[in-house]
């Protein structure tokens, strides 16, 4: 089985310069599982935090699942992460220099079926290198484009 990928951040790519990336799991409720399943994922200004020597993402939006009835979550509710010990106090290093925060990536089930999510260190973006990644887009769209046009002839 392959991995699946439930949803992206993208928002993360655009506004942070990403460096250092974690698989962890998530801790959800049967429902939120099913939901998940149905891709029903939004990341909305999600972050995750250290408390404790424990890993929460924070903001993770999980609509309910339907076919739960009263049985649902609060859909933006605190999830615990699972890290080992030693990777958290590693996070927790990079954390505690400035301007640095852990970002979630993406949702994803592994290639065994399990719920993971990908954490990122990010330090945001100024606007201009905001800028500057729109005009390397563009100029990589139009030599791609160009190349497409002398293979064709």
């Amino acid at each position: 089985m392959e991995a699946k990928t439930i949803a992206v951040n993208k928002k993360a790519y655009h506004n942070f310069v990403l460096t250092h990336k974690w698989e962890c799991g998530i801790v959800l409720t049967g429902g939120e599982v099913k939901s998940v399943r149905a891709g029903e994922v939004n990341f909305a200004d999600s972050f995750a935090r250290i408390e404790e020597k424990e890993v929460f993402l924070h903001n993770l939006h999980i609509n309910p699942y339907r076919q739960a009835s009263y049985m649902n979550d609060e859909p933006d509710r605190i999830r615990k992460l699972l890290l080992h010990r030693k990777e958290i106090e590693k996070i927790n290093g990079y954390v505690s220099t400035k301007g640095m925060t852990l970002i979630p990536t993406k949702v994803y089930f592994n290639s065994r079926g399990i719920l993971k999510v990908e954490l990122a260190l990010g330090r945001g973006k100024k606007l201009f290198d905001k800028r500057e990644d729109i005009k390397k887009r563009t100029i990589d769209r139009a030599l791609k484009r160009i190349s497409r046009s002398y293979k064709k002839n």
